[in-house]
């Protein structure tokens, strides 16, 4: 979870918010806006951005969450200078930025422009899609300071993409492309430089207008069914049954009869 030092200039915090945190329509944007640290990731962030996940996961008016960074930047790992000032970047039980053990149980999006690396790649595998500039790079460089990515990435990367590029990533701890990554799966969508995060929340608002629970068991069942054994069937009926009997399917199914917009209300 740490990074190439040379990427994260740090210091005293600065004066404006290094979180900041916006609605749209449906959406929560939430921006780590430390530019001038590569957006490294220090307590303060950590606290910030598992705050801002605890508020989307309690409003049932949000639907999706977007996780980005500011100035080009998604973000270069965690503050070293910080940890050496006896900062951790990480939520007991949630892990980095108290989303990597625990990701969001709403749909999380990040917009990636430029670096994602060592734990700024790791909060990124946290989200569920990921909209990318041409220009990104992503990468795991921990092993070039004999250390591990220990926030996810050595435990998860593997999931998300072939084990070989996985290993070699994690092995030589080298960076990937955009194009590369989207290749293998890692990425949805490529877009020209600067143009992620008007991307990633076009392709929130796609997702926003769906029911929420559909959604949320959706999510739930592709997370978790890989753990799942030989009751798997049981247990898929037992995260679907309740959607499939709610008020939303309803009136999901009468507003396709009806021929206008449906009107969720999450029950």
């Amino acid at each position: 979870m740490t990074e190439q030092s040379e990427l994260t200039p740090s210091g005293p915090a600065a004066s404006e918010e290094e979180v900041l945190v916006e609605r749209r329509d449906g959406v929560l944007l939430i921006t780590i806006n430390r530019p001038r640290a590569k957006n490294a990731l220090n307590e303060n962030v950590a606290r910030s951005v598992a705050a801002a996940v605890d508020e989307l996961d309690a409003d049932p008016d949000l639907r999706v969450g977007v996780l980005t960074g500011a100035g080009g930047v998604f973000s270069a790992g965690m503050d070293l200078k910080a940890f050496l000032r006896g900062e951790r970047p990480s939520v007991p039980g949630r892990g980095l930025c108290g989303i990597t053990q625990a990701p969001p149980v709403t749909p999380m999006i990040a917009a990636v422009e430029g670096w994602a690396l060592a734990g700024g790649f790791e909060i990124m595998l946290a989200c569920d899609l990921v909209v990318a500039g041409r220009g990104a790079r992503f990468g795991v460089p921990e092993v070039k300071r004999s250390l591990v990515a220990a926030a996810g990435g050595a435990l998860e990367l593997a999931n998300r993409v072939p084990r070989a590029l996985a290993l070699e990533m994690l092995l030589t701890g080298d960076p990937i492309d955009a194009t590369r990554a989207a290749a293998a799966g890692l990425v949805n969508q490529v877009v020209d430089d600067g143009g992620a995060l008007e991307a990633a929340l076009a392709l929130a608002a796609r997702i926003a207008v769906n029911g929420p629970l559909g959604v949320a068991a959706s999510k739930r069942i592709v997370r978790e069914s890989p753990d799942w054994g030989a009751d798997r069937w049981e247990r898929h009926d037992a995260v679907v049954g309740p959607v499939l009997t709610s008020e939303d399917a309803r009136e999901g199914a009468t507003a396709f009869a009806e021929k206008r917009d449906p009107v969720w209300r999450g029950r």
